[in-house]
């Protein structure tokens, strides 16, 4: 499937900063080629407000939030608050109709993995129903390892394709720190699962070059499964 999609241990562990790095890289190296950026849905403000100020401009890609909620909460909760649900076929047509019309598509999940969608459904239900290509982002913090073991072992059992690790500093961090909290070797070794690039800290997202720079050093074949 020509579609990717961009979970995480938890909410606030550099989802959007990853998937900001691999528009940027694929707006500068395939301006030609339709990209479709989909956030599978949004409660409160923020990620699709940064998306449109980075990319909104570029005429090659598309940006689709098919649900939204007030409320910064779990979208069963925020639906509720509002007197809503939150309508899974809605999103699915979303996903549908910019699969069939871009030549790629980077679907940016909500909190982790084991984050609830609906009452009865997680994202890792999503991705294993939906069969969708998976990276799980990783933060660089104490307690990394243990989450990204626990993440991996829920990958599984849901059934996902789950194709690499990225990790993430969400704050300043040192390569020593980055080898003592999330050792790369030690992670592959407990998951199984490659680990695909380390994102630095950004102080400044809108860096579209910086961003760009930073993606060209992933294992960016596993990541598109076409480059």
């Amino acid at each position: 499937m020509k579609a990717l999609l961009v979970t995480g241990t938890d909410t606030n562990v550099g989802k959007t900063v990853f998937t900001s790095t691999l528009i940027a890289y694929w707006l500068n190296y395939y301006p030609n080629q339709p990209l479709g950026l989909m956030k599978l849905m949004q409660t409160g403000f923020g990620d699709r407000e940064l998306y449109n100020d980075l990319f909104g401009t570029h005429q090659s890609i598309e940006i689709v939030t098919p649900l939204k909620f007030t409320a910064p909460l779990a979208p069963p909760i925020a639906a509720q608050k509002e007197g809503k649900i939150v309508d899974l076929k809605t999103v699915w047509q979303a996903f549908c109709s910019l699969i069939q019309n871009k030549d790629f598509m980077i679907v940016e999940a909500l909190g982790g993995l084991g984050s609830p969608v609906t009452d009865e459904l997680t994202v890792a239900d999503l991705a294993g129903e939906w069969r969708l290509n998976t990276v799980l982002v990783v933060p660089v913090q104490l307690g990394a390892i243990g989450a990204a073991v626990a993440n991996v072992a829920l990958a599984r059992q849901a059934k996902i394709n789950l194709k690499g690790i990225v990790l993430n500093c969400v704050q300043p961090t040192t390569a020593e720190e980055i080898t003592d909290l999330t050792p790369i070797d030690l992670i592959q070794s407990l998951t199984h699962i490659p680990v695909l690039g380390v994102v630095p800290h950004f102080s400044e997202p809108h860096d579209l070059a910086k961003l760009t720079q930073v993606a060209a050093q992933y294992d960016l074949e596993v990541l598109f499964n076409k480059i």
